[in-house]
């Protein structure tokens, strides 16, 4: 039989727990009073704008060493990719129905527009590097003309040699801030089962005159050199899929990276249905 010790202590625990949440006699609330809460609060509020200070200041340092034109480092891509378009590395149309091959024509034609946008007259095989007067100001960007693509220039043939089966596909190096590429590079491209292709400009050169590039900010207008190849497929290369390799050559850019397949050269697949 419990004792009466052990029924009243039974009563009070309720009124002890309750009053351990708040306790209307002292004022605490969780075991501290508001003043205390007060400090506690007023404290963290101190540390943590604190840490905030901390954290914009050393924001505002690491930005004040950045250059808005020029990346701080800039060595771990020495060499440009290769880009394609049509933008696909896998090409594949039926000449005879124009809605096969109308989604790379279509790709082609808006490339082209945005490529050879307004830009200044430069002078071939010369690079455009300019003073350092112009240095964190904008700068001049050589116009590219979009006849030097010829017959891949979508001018005289607006479907890019698609519809009679000789199709054609157009290169450019990634964008790299000062880059200025020695010898003369140019494109080469290869096919296990030899076609014969043509090159515009002539022999897939790139122009000197486009580099060195300076920047999104500093070169706005900039666009890059391209380089058009016409496939000349035969009968005999038709229904064939066809894997096409090409590379920059005649200059110091790497192209045989075995880390990277696309460091001055891509390969894409092409097959043409009669």
């Amino acid at each position: 039989m419990a004792s009466t010790e052990d029924k009243a202590a039974s009563k009070e625990s309720p009124s002890s727990w309750k009053d351990s949440i708040y306790n209307p006699r002292t004022g605490e609330l969780l075991g501290r009073t508001a003043g205390s809460w007060a400090l506690i609060l007023l404290f963290y509020l101190v540390f943590y704008c604190f840490l905030a200070g901390m954290f914009a200041l050393t924001m505002w340092v690491m930005l004040l060493t950045l250059d808005d034109y020029v990346p701080k480092y800039r060595d771990r891509i020495p060499s440009p990719g290769l880009a394609i378009r049509p933008n696909s590395l896998d090409i594949s149309f039926n000449r005879s129905d124009p809605q096969k091959y109308s989604q790379y024509v279509r790709n082609l034609e808006s490339f082209l527009q945005s490529e050879c946008a307004p830009t200044v007259l430069c002078f071939c095989g010369l690079g455009s590097e300019q003073t350092s007067e112009g240095e964190g100001l904008s700068q001049k960007a050589c116009r590219f003309r979009r006849a030097l693509l010829s017959f891949c220039s979508g001018l005289s043939d607006t479907n890019f040699g698609y519809h009679e089966g000789k199709p054609c596909v157009l290169l450019k190096m990634n964008r790299i801030i000062g880059l200025k590429p020695s010898g003369d590079p140019y494109i080469n491209c290869t096919v296990k089962n030899p076609i014969q292709m043509h090159y515009f400009p002539k022999e897939g050169r790139f122009d000197k005159m486009y580099f060195p590039y300076y920047g999104k900010k500093a070169h706005e207008n900039y666009v890059e050199p391209l380089v058009a190849v016409k496939l000349l497929f035969t009968k005999e290369d038709y229904n064939k899929e066809l894997a096409v390799e090409c590379k920059v050559n005649g200059s110091n850019l790497l192209n045989n990276d075995d880390r990277d397949k696309f460091l001055g050269r891509i390969t894409f697949r092409i097959k043409v249905v009669e």
